[in-house]
């Protein structure tokens, strides 16, 4: 296979591939040389996958074949390369949480977003970075080092799904696993200029880690399209007994919600900072002219801003530090310095002093918010707004310059947009919306009401027609 070949399917969609590998166009063992070539030439640049094995990926690839060969129908992935995030179980497979000290870690059984990955004929490629434990917007830790922004070595990709993030904009595979539970599948997708969805609660059964479920955290697919992510979804969505949250899949497939999405009598509020965050002029101007090409094509926007009041404290309170301190028995934290990064080990003995009132009082903040969300969503189908509050910045800093001084807590939540809709549990879609005058991509946020994630994937569908990005590559990937 020449170089070229490789290039065009390292960008040709899920979507397609699939297609190509049912009608017999394609052989699963060309697309599996074809992203085993890229993963070995671009991934030492950016570090995205941290656990590769190619010779199982070429006999995995074999044996799809030999299935489809023999007539079988291999699912709706059929063939197509996925990867999975560093703190989701695979059996048998490294799970380190990015972490040194868990570096001999072997997962026992499989997660049920992996079960379905596989199930639906799927590729996997390889594992990728994250920071330690997930713990903040970018990829970086003691174990594998950094990963790099593909559109901007030596700038962060973002996280803490950032090595899915960046392996899919680099063009290492169509489809990553990512996982969300403050905007870290959105947060990556943003600021690598790929699609992350966030979905509601309970529509892709999740144990982010083993043995656990969240009422905040959320699997969800990071692509290239908006087809692309619905197709994902379509295949992972649906009631698993490991998640008691979970709930059967009803009505038409996400797929065909995108295919069939127009602007047209399409309800959006655009709010340039959610009511709570400072963002940058230039990612504002470029979010507010994404939100416009919507209004030329159809859709009826109005700016607003729900009445929800500033949601910092009581995401933290409520959400963030008590996940953390979930893992307070894990480790020995005050002997971990120096394998372990010192703002983890922050945040986690934090919860040492957290209160039953703090939480309370985080609680009732989250039941007004919802109240305050559900009432506005009532004249609207989405609300879009930035991603973030900024584009990428360099990969040494853990949070942008203007947060230099400030608590633990300003600097992880005080860029993001995104952690309100992990208090809600309400779907949220981050799609690429432009570039900085010096070529950095910025995201814009889609976010819907109650179970509206078939809604939230149609606007984003608009969007990707009016605002096309998919055809745009960072030359890293060349």
């Amino acid at each position: 296979m020449t170089t070229s070949d490789a290039l065009d399917l390292a960008w040709t969609s899920a979507t397609e591939l699939a297609a190509r590998v049912a009608d017999g166009s394609v052989s699963v063992s060309v697309i599996a040389e074809a992203a085993i070539e890229r993963v070995e030439r671009i991934n030492p640049a950016i570090n995205a996958i941290v656990h590769f094995d190619a010779e199982q990926v070429r006999a995995d690839a074999a044996e799809l074949d030999r299935r489809r060969a023999q007539g079988e129908d291999l699912g709706p992935l059929g063939g197509v390369p996925y990867t999975v995030k560093d703190l989701t179980a695979q059996k048998g497979l490294p799970l380190t949480f990015g972490m040194l000290p868990m570096k001999d870690q072997i997962a026992e059984a499989d997660a049920p977003i992996v079960e379905r990955l596989a199930g639906a004929g799927g590729l996997f490629l390889g594992r990728t970075n994250t920071p330690e434990s997930g713990y903040y917007g970018g990829t970086d830790n003691h174990l594998f080092g950094p990963t790099q922004n593909p559109w901007r070595p030596g700038f962060t990709p973002g996280g803490s799904s950032g090595g899915a993030a960046a392996a899919v904009a680099a063009g290492l595979g169509p489809l990553a696993e990512g996982s969300d539970g403050g905007g870290s599948v959105r947060v990556p997708a943003a600021l690598c200029g790929v699609v992350g969805f966030k979905p509601s609660r309970g529509l892709v059964p999740q144990t982010i880690m083993p043995g656990r479920f969240y009422e905040w955290a959320h699997h969800g697919p990071i692509t290239r399209t908006v087809a692309d992510a619905a197709l994902m979804l379509d295949v992972v969505s649906g009631a698993d007994s490991r998640d008691p949250m979970s709930f059967p899949r009803t009505g038409p497939s996400f797929a065909s919600a995108v295919r069939e999405a127009t602007a047209e009598g399409l309800r959006v509020a655009y709010s340039p900072d959610l009511g709570f965050g400072r963002v940058d002029p230039e990612v504002a101007r470029i979010c507010a002219a994404a939100a416009d090409r919507l209004a030329d094509a159809g859709a009826r926007v109005t700016e607003a801003t729900p009445a929800w009041g500033d949601p910092e404290a009581a995401m933290w309170n409520g959400v963030w530090l008590p996940a953390f301190a979930s893992e307070h028995d894990l480790l020995d934290w005050e002997a971990a310095h120096g394998t372990v990064d010192d703002e983890l080990i922050e945040l986690i003995l934090a919860g040492e002093r957290l209160t039953a009132v703090d939480i309370g009082r985080a609680d009732v903040f989250q039941g007004a918010m919802w109240d305050a969300y559900s009432t506005f969503m009532q004249d609207y189908d989405v609300l879009l707004s930035p991603t973030l509050s900024t584009a990428a910045f360099p990969n040494d800093r853990f949070a942008p310059e203007w947060l230099d001084g400030e608590p633990l807590r300003r600097k992880l939540l005080g860029w993001l947009l995104t952690y309100p809709y992990n208090m809600l549990t309400a779907p949220a879609l981050s799609v690429p919306a432009g570039f900085t005058g010096d070529g950095l991509p910025v995201g814009l946020q889609i976010a819907g009401g109650h179970h509206a994630d078939a809604a939230v994937l149609a606007a984003g569908a608009v969007l990707e027609r009016v605002n096309p990005w998919s055809d745009t590559t960072p030359a890293l990937a060349d």
